[in-house]
């Protein structure tokens, strides 16, 4: 009868200790979801913003191409489609490095998750 006391008493802190860390796993994996749900929306809506404004600028460039294609054709047609050529290689550049750097210097995914494990490893590491 003692021994099973004895026993029982032992595993009380262990449970406690043990129930503790599976809730503050539990906290951090809600935070990871909600982490991920919020970076599911937001690419979303950047991808659909991106989308129509490509969309929109290539009907705009179209229009533009023939506009100055029509307003130079008697006299430099060529000369107005090299230079349109040029301006839209110019800005692909531009824009694709900027598209880079864009992606080079997004914030790490899971930040909050990963600042909330190490305070937890260094409370853990103090007791």
């Amino acid at each position: 009868m003692i021994d099973t006391q004895s026993h029982s008493g032992d595993r009380g802190p262990l449970r406690r200790i043990l129930s503790s860390f599976f809730s503050i796993l539990q906290t951090r994996l809600e935070l990871i979801g909600i982490e991920l749900a919020e970076e599911k929306d937001r690419l979303l809506m950047v991808l659909f913003m991106g989308l129509a404004a490509m969309m929109l600028a290539t009907m705009a460039l179209i229009a533009l191409t023939a506009l100055i294609a029509i307003a130079f054709w008697d006299t430099y047609r060529w000369q107005a489609l090299a230079g349109i050529t040029i301006v839209y290689a110019i800005a692909a550049i531009v824009f694709a490095l900027k598209a880079r750097s864009g992606l080079r210097n997004a914030p790490m995914i899971f930040e909050a998750t990963l600042h909330e494990f190490q305070k937890d490893r260094e409370i853990f590491r103090k007791h």
